[in-house]
């Protein structure tokens, strides 16, 4: 009987495509999945089928030249392209004499490599188990049937229906903690809708410089490296907007093609930012040939997570690598649609700003406010918010302030300070608020 070994680092590489030869571009995000991983690329075969093997999803002389490339380069482990069955999986890890995983489970194990935070270690795990849960067959000496009771009453639990109920029970006590972290995550949303202050989510293909936007714009200092999935856990700062407005900006984990379901639905609550947000920036890698194939598949992610009808802004990432100046197009309503940039050099990003601020900006209200003498704090408030456009002393010892300010700053000071709206006098449109 074979025991499945737990690690290897020397890997060939499956390109298994039913139905016709495997894409390169395809091919290439593959390999560079496995490396991300951190596996020793040491072959790699390529196979096409009109359709799946029932048992092995690839042909026996394809996989006897799986064999032969196992033994000669002494592989402790077969990744396949395709998504394998559980028994297809079982049956070429048998015959093979090495580990074999699909993408799914290479993706998951990346995904366990990179989580740093609670929640996103308590998210993985509970995908890793949900995934495994699907492959817990009779195919390891260890999931031997035990012997039964007292005499021979009858079998006793098998090994395999034991480790079911561990990982059931696991996935259970998961996901009651994470229910918990998303109670946190959802009272922290409930008071930025509170203080009326918009979310942007900043969402993309994996590899598409969201993190080093993210740096660029808030000074997070979020981990970057030139890697796929190079970080998961979701950060959310406050930013700036020129306008004098601010909003909350998140990032949010990497999407790519095909991704598992069962990551999708592990990391719901981060991804709920997406689904939640008053703005979506799409970060799209402008020097992908490919990146009109990648933003259909984000958006489709989006579309699952019932994120689609969130406005979008698309923001051209890398030009700089395309030797092209940064620009901001506009929709037929003046607001922000695309915006060209780089967020390594920094070219663009006042004009992304600007269409954010454009999309997000809080409507403004004009008016006269009269204050007394006593009144000192609040004059003193009001300049610290810059919402004096121009001052007049009276002859009380009191002023006549015109005033810009938003509509929220001005219900929190009417709040805070207990006045009257109607203290807030609207200037005639042919005068100006304060003579001098």
């Amino acid at each position: 009987m074979f025991e499945r070994p737990q690690s290897g680092e020397r890997a060939i590489l499956l390109h298994a495509s039913p139905g016709g030869t495997p894409d390169p571009n395809e091919r290439e995000e593959f390999a560079e999945l496995a490396t991300s991983a951190g596996a020793v690329i040491v072959d790699e075969v390529i196979s096409s089928r009109r359709r799946p093997d029932s048992r092995y999803f690839i042909g026996k002389g394809k996989l006897e030249d799986v064999q032969r490339s196992v033994d000669e380069n002494h592989a402790e482990l077969v990744i396949s392209s395709a998504s394998l069955s559980p028994s297809q999986e079982r049956n070429l890890e048998k015959t093979l004499k090495c580990r074999v995983l699909d993408r799914a489970g290479l993706i998951l194990d990346i995904f366990a490599q990179r989580a740093r935070s609670f929640e996103g270690k308590l998210q993985v795990e509970l995908a890793q188990l949900r995934h495994l849960s699907t492959r817990l067959v009779r195919g390891w000496t260890h999931l031997e049937r035990q012997k039964g009771g007292i005499g021979l009453r009858g079998p006793g639990e098998t090994q395999l229906e034991t480790d079911r109920r561990l990982v059931g029970k696991r996935i259970r006590q998961l996901k009651e903690r994470l229910e918990h972290v998303d109670s946190r995550r959802t009272m922290n949303r409930q008071n930025r809708l509170r203080a009326e202050i918009p979310t942007v989510a900043l969402v993309g293909y994996t590899n598409a410089g969201k993190s080093t936007l993210f740096n660029a714009l808030t000074e997070a200092g979020v981990y970057v490296e030139d890697k796929l999935f190079a970080t998961l856990d979701p950060t959310v700062r406050k930013l700036e907007l020129p306008g004098g407005g601010e909003v909350i900006l998140a990032d949010t984990v990497g999407f790519i093609r095909d991704l598992p379901h069962e990551l999708i639905a592990a990391f719901r609550s981060t991804l709920q930012e997406a689904r939640e947000a008053d703005l979506i920036l799409h970060l799209i890698d402008a020097s992908d040939p490919n990146r009109w194939q990648r933003v259909r598949q984000v958006n489709a992610v989006l579309k699952e997570l019932d994120a689609d009808r969130v406005p979008q802004i698309r923001v051209y990432n890398k030009i700089d690598k395309l030797d092209r100046p940064p620009r901001l197009t506009n929709n037929r309503r003046g607001e922000g649609r695309a915006v060209w940039l780089s967020a390594v050099t920094g070219e663009g990003i006042p004009l992304l700003l600007e269409a954010v601020g454009k999309r997000l900006c809080p409507k403004k209200i004009h008016g006269v406010i009269r204050l007394q003498a006593s009144q000192g704090r609040l004059r003193a408030l009001l300049f610290e918010l810059g919402a004096v456009l121009q001052e007049k002393p009276v002859d009380d010892g009191g002023w006549v302030l015109d005033l810009e300010m938003t509509e929220r700053d001005f219900r929190r000071m009417i709040k805070r300070e207990n006045l009257p709206p109607e203290v807030f006098e609207t200037p005639q449109a042919d005068e100006p608020a304060v003579s001098a």
